[in-house]
């Protein structure tokens, strides 16, 4: 196993790598994923900001996993806390784009940033995001796909999202499209080596 300091540090910069990305998305005007199409819709009706409402979300996602007896690691803690505050730091920092070219550079950067971040923090394995754990969860306790289950989890979150008025636009379809070919291409490069165990000696359970 990789050195636990180099698993935070891995974890952590992915972590805020993920915010700042989606800072990127948001500012270029375009569209988001699913999931930051709710958390704009939510900007528009709460006192809050975009960051702080993703933190807000993450926390109440969190506390659905309990009746699914879904176990959070360090990773899904940090999850919570540091993408809404890197978030934030993004869209104080960043400018509103006023050519398309800027826009469309901003949600290609976002965009690939993203699958980048989400390669890191999966590959430091030290727990899934809330999100995700979400849905994981509901396929084991359902026996339902994962394909079912996350397909309209992510639609209704759209959807609700939508309705709120958040945005839906090219860039909502470009992340669907692009986002699992490019985690599948950075993850190998950053996934955690486990050192593999003398024979006679049984792997725990994680």
């Amino acid at each position: 196993m990789a050195p636990m300091t180099r698993r935070l540090a891995q974890l952590v910069l992915g972590l805020w790598l993920y915010g700042a990305t989606m800072g990127l998305m948001v500012e270029s005007g375009l569209g988001l994923d699913p999931w930051d199409v709710f958390h704009e819709g939510l900007t528009h009706h709460l006192p809050l900001t975009f960051g702080q409402v993703v933190i807000l979300v993450g926390a109440v996602v969190l506390l659905l996993w309990v009746p699914l007896r879904q176990r959070p690691g360090i990773g899904t803690v940090l999850n919570v806390l540091l993408i809404g505050v890197a978030v934030d730091v993004t869209l104080a920092w960043l400018p509103t784009p006023d050519h398309l070219a800027v826009q469309v550079t901003f949600l290609m950067l976002g965009v690939v940033g993203n699958g980048l971040a989400g390669a890191l923090y999966i590959g430091a394995d030290l727990g899934t995001g809330p999100r995700d754990g979400l849905w994981t969860g509901l396929v084991r306790r359902t026996g339902r796909s994962v394909r079912l289950v996350r397909t309209a989890l992510e639609l209704t979150v759209l959807l609700v999202g939508f309705a709120l008025g958040g945005t839906v636009g090219i860039g909502t379809v470009v992340y669907a499209l692009v986002i699992g070919p490019v985690v599948q291409l950075f993850l190998p490069l950053v996934q955690v080596r486990r050192v593999r165990e003398p024979r006679g000696l049984s792997v725990a359970s994680r």
